[in-house]
């Protein structure tokens, strides 16, 4: 995935640390010192205005942090207050769904990019045994009717992922 590995002028990365975690994870070499001019795309093909990635103890106490996060940055695009509430209970059912699963003292990650019209939210933890969710249930489908688009997968390091999208009501003006 590009996306994961590219920055722009706008990122920022969060991290809150519950005390005693290792690493910094900041991803800074990356880049080698280079300065790029080119944006990020997404998978859709859409140019990223702004990314912002938050790191904190996957431990439902600090769920709050992301779902204020959630709603101020679907509120930097004009989304309208049905769709950031939409969005604010989507990161948490996503999130509840990954925590289920979650290492014992691993960090939850949550990166998201604001295109113009959209936003997409990915939010990862490790876990000793991932299991993609399915998409017959209940909770997958609530998720689908609120972002949108719903995708899930397991990445190295047995690192489960739940990437949600939503755009922004197209049939009113901005």
């Amino acid at each position: 995935m590009t996306e994961d590995v590219v920055s722009s002028s706008g990122s920022q990365t969060i991290a809150a640390d519950g005390g005693g975690r290792d690493g910094d994870g900041s991803g800074q070499d990356m880049q080698h010192g280079l300065a790029s001019t080119a944006r990020p795309v997404t998978q859709s093909g859409e140019a990223v205005k702004d990314k912002v990635n938050i790191r904190m103890p996957a431990d439902g106490a600090y769920l709050s942090v992301l779902r204020t996060a959630t709603a101020g940055l679907a509120a930097r695009l004009d989304f309208t207050l049905d769709e950031i509430e939409d969005m604010r209970i989507a990161v948490d059912e996503a999130c509840a769904m990954l925590l289920s699963q979650a290492t014992p003292g691993s960090d939850l990650e949550c990166g998201f990019m604001l295109g113009q019209d959209a936003m997409t939210v990915r939010v990862s933890v490790r876990c000793l045994a991932p299991r993609v969710p399915t998409g017959d249930t209940f909770a997958w489908t609530v998720l689908t009717a609120l972002a949108g688009s719903v995708d899930a997968q397991v990445g190295p390091g047995d690192v489960l992922s739940i990437v949600l999208r939503k755009g922004r009501d197209s049939s009113r003006s901005a």
